[in-house]
């Protein structure tokens, strides 16, 4: 099948974790012999932090204004059989207008920051990317998160089908590395900058590193208003660019996993990153959220704080037990969550039939 797709940006990760996901997925579509064209607004922010300008497998239109773009969009979709909108993409909605215009298609919104969408919608402000019209338009509706965010796409933006497509892993990337002496550290954190995950940040890892000033932690991310009052034991970095990432967790005895808010709130909602250092076999701390026992096995193959004295007492683990959780974390990950799988429960959902009505209260719970 062909697909065309309009998003965010798969050719700068900065700031941005839909291009990492997107780059695996896509290579797996590619790898079973569809192809892609790929149409990312040419924005000066990811312009000027672009890591992967080309990727051979996928064909990446940059435009510089819908006007523009049109009509290589309207080739492309001429020629489609799939095609998807995802979220913040700049120019959804007229995507999506677009798209409904053209019957032959099997379309797809792919909503990858759901909770954030609903958080919008609550406060009474539709986000750019949405068409006015809601996503009943739209033959599928796919949510990075699962649980109750299902059932408010279908009330809130008329969703017709909505399944979860949940987060996933590039096993070719995301490999064990030798230990980077720069990265080398008791604990690493790997995100930009969220007001509503800083004080988790605050009780797991930076409490932690005052108490325990012989340990070493490690914050890669941009844009955190004030590292001045973090302990001297905290190294930082305002970025790493995906192809380091591997060594980045490899060289972590032990990595953390924060969720924002948004996301915790509604449940069924794992970040990539945790199937990323999971794959490097690295052993993962995380917050708590309703399903994550979907996805991970507590105290067997990651290990859950709620506060900075279990924090402190994860990093006291003897590294034996903690290779054991790091061993069957990552043969879990190869085994349910790799961008390959993904992938053919994509083409699946394209394929199949819609599942009854009735049997949506498993697709809510995260069973399907």
């Amino acid at each position: 099948m062909k697909f065309t797709i309009f998003g965010l940006s798969i050719t700068s990760a900065w700031g941005n974790g839909h291009a990492t996901l997107l780059r695996g997925l896509l290579r797996a579509l590619a790898q079973d012999g569809h192809t892609i064209d790929f149409f990312e607004c040419d924005t000066p922010y990811y312009a000027s932090h672009r890591d992967a300008p080309s990727l051979p497998f996928v064909n990446i239109h940059l435009y510089d204004s819908w006007e523009n773009c049109l009509p290589t969009a309207q080739a492309s979709l001429g020629e489609a059989d799939v095609a998807i909108v995802t979220s913040y993409c700049p120019h959804g909605a007229a995507a999506s207008d677009l798209i409904s215009t053209k019957p032959h298609l099997f379309s797809i919104f792919y909503d990858m920051d759901t909770p954030v969408t609903l958080s919008e919608l609550s406060r009474g402000k539709t986000p750019a990317y949405l068409p006015s019209s809601g996503l009943g338009s739209f033959d599928l509706v796919l949510s990075y998160t699962g649980g109750e965010a299902l059932q408010r796409l279908q009330s809130h933006l008329g969703a017709q089908r909505v399944e979860p497509l949940y987060g996933w892993v590039d096993p070719d990337s995301y490999v064990r590395t030798d230990i980077r002496p720069e990265y080398s550290c008791d604990l690493s954190y790997l995100g930009t900058y969220s007001a509503d995950r800083q004080a988790a940040l605050e009780a797991f890892l930076i409490e932690p590193a005052r108490r325990l000033s012989q340990k070493q932690f490690v914050i890669a991310g941009a844009m955190y208003p004030d590292r001045t009052t973090w302990p001297s034991n905290i190294r930082t970095f305002e970025h790493i660019a995906p192809p380091e990432h591997a060594s980045f967790y490899s060289s972590g005895a032990i990595t953390l996993n924060i969720t924002r808010g948004a996301m915790a709130s509604m449940g069924y909602c794992p970040s990539g990153r945790l199937f990323e250092a999971a794959a490097c076999g690295t052993p993962l701390m995380s917050d708590w959220w309703l399903g994550l026992d979907s996805f991970f096995s507590p105290g067997e193959e990651i290990l859950i704080a709620e506060n900075t004295d279990q924090a402190i007492a994860i990093l006291g683990i003897d590294h034996r037990e903690l290779t054991q959780i790091a061993v069957r974390a990552r043969q879990r990950t190869l085994d349910c969550h790799t961008a390959h799988q993904r992938a053919q429960r994509l083409l699946k959902l394209i394929e199949e039939e819609p599942a009854p009505a009735a049997d949506y209260e498993r697709v809510y719970q995260g069973v399907r």
